[in-house]
């Protein structure tokens, strides 16, 4: 599938043409409300920018064969924002967005440039034009926004955002992994309070235009919580694999990352069902997934062609028990059929970016990134419109419910339990999978 093919007609349903959904939103909580699409939108293409960002700065300071590549698709990330941003303020409004978003990924090749030569002189000129940015950006927004998101607010943020994207690369140019990680993830999560702010800022400005939906409605609170955990363990997969293939010192690092985020599963499962429920959950994710990735990419390093093909069987075995799981646990809400191919199309996608990458085909491997990273969007709208038909009353109403778990998501913690909320029946429903899998550890 195509990109474009994905990116239009999101964008079309979520701003241009809100759909009938946020009608009745308070009586049959829908997670595919005006605004939670635009929420939506922004999670996708802000964290992906975040995303892009860190790889692009790090590519180019190790001179990577796909540094080109990886700022090229940094770019195109910030053209995919335009149409967004003209189905809300029109054709002028979007370029002067583009003017000033896209141009600075201009200070990229400069920042890196003043590490690798270890000029402070450049890295000072550098900063202050991301200091320019940042007035500069907070004001269209204010402007734009007619004040329902305040400079003084979206200063802040933005600038926080690029503290952390500068603060990556910092810890990463001086091998300090752990470090780089760790911020890495907490930069990523930011980008999602940004969208909640800037939607939530749009919503507020204009609510006929979305039907008088929030983008705080626990239901919308779902959704974002599931962009943020499926993208980020795509994002990480991707990245992870590559690593490995590189044989690069920070490998463990970001295993250590998507094992993190693997915890947040974990954590929010156990504060609801407790730690057997947990470790479940854990045994089929670690076993038939995670540990597989590392396993092709062990089998593709030593040119074992059925180590290869056994990595990928275990793969697509997954996504069968993963899909049944899903089904279980929404009651059917979410058809096995569709969860299946749901989950198979993500393990695709990492497969087909993984093999495109260690082929040496630049160009095809990000785009395809890009196809994976936007397909979790999807997969999040898909599975929480599932779970809220399933137990309306838990996603009534204008807040989102206190007694749920905090897992370290923001904003967004409490309802990242929700999800969970009828999961429990899969494990039961889905124990034989999991119990017919062997443990194997990734080379």
């Amino acid at each position: 599938m195509k990109l474009k093919r994905m990116i239009a007609p999101l964008l079309a349903m979520s701003l241009i043409v809100p759909g009938a959904g946020g009608a009745k939103a308070m009586e049959n909580p829908t997670v595919s409300t005006p605004a939670a699409d635009l929420r939506s939108t922004f999670d996708h293409l802000l964290s992906e920018h975040y995303v892009l960002a860190v790889t692009a700065m790090t590519k180019s300071f190790d001179s990577a064969e796909d540094a080109e590549q990886a700022m090229d698709a940094l770019d195109q990330n910030a053209a995919d924002m335009t149409p967004a941003v003209a189905s809300v303020y029109g054709e002028e409004g979007a370029a002067e967005f583009q003017r000033i978003f896209g141009g600075h990924n201009d200070y990229t090749a400069d920042l890196v440039a003043a590490a690798k030569e270890n000029d402070g002189a450049a890295r000072d000129a550098a900063e202050k034009e991301v200091e320019e940015f940042v007035q500069e950006f907070s004001t269209f927004l204010d402007t734009a926004t007619e004040g329902n998101l305040p400079k003084t607010a979206a200063e802040e943020a933005i600038r926080l955002h690029e503290e952390q994207v500068l603060n990556v690369f910092d810890y990463y140019a001086a091998g300090e992994y752990e470090k780089a990680y760790k911020t890495f993830r907490e930069g990523y999560k930011h980008m999602y309070v940004i969208s909640k702010a800037l939607s939530g800022a749009i919503v507020a400005q204009m609510p006929e235009k979305f039907q008088h939906t929030k983008v705080d409605e626990p239901a919308a609170e779902l959704r974002s919580t599931l962009n943020s955990l499926a993208a980020e363990h795509f994002a990480l997969a991707a990245i992870g694999m590559q690593k490995g293939y590189d044989k690069s010192e920070d490998y463990d690092f970001v295993s250590w990352a998507e094992d993190e985020n693997t915890a947040e599963f974990k954590e929010a499962l156990a504060g609801i069902y407790g730690e057997e429920g947990a470790a479940q959950f854990e045994k089929v994710w670690q076993d038939g997934h995670i540990n597989a990735q590392a396993e092709l990419v062990s089998a593709s390093l030593e040119g074992n062609e059925e180590g290869e093909k056994a990595a990928k069987e275990k793969l697509h075995a997954f996504s069968a028990n993963f899909g049944s799981f899903l089904s279980a646990a929404t009651e059917g809400n979410l058809p096995e059929e569709d969860a299946q191919a749901a989950v198979k199309a993500h393990e695709e996608t990492v497969i087909k970016t993984f093999e495109q990458y260690s082929s040496g085909e630049f160009q095809e491997a990000y785009s395809t990134f890009r196809e994976g990273y936007a397909l979790m969007y999807g997969v999040g709208e898909a599975l929480g419109n599932a779970i809220v038909t399933q137990m309306p009353e838990k996603f009534a109403g204008t807040a989102v419910p206190e007694e749920m778990p905090k897992t370290g998501m923001g904003g967004t913690s409490n309802t990242a339990g929700m999800m969970w909320a009828g999961i429990a029946a899969a494990f039961a429903i889905g124990a034989g999978f999991a119990a017919r899998r062997k443990t194997e550890t990734a080379e």
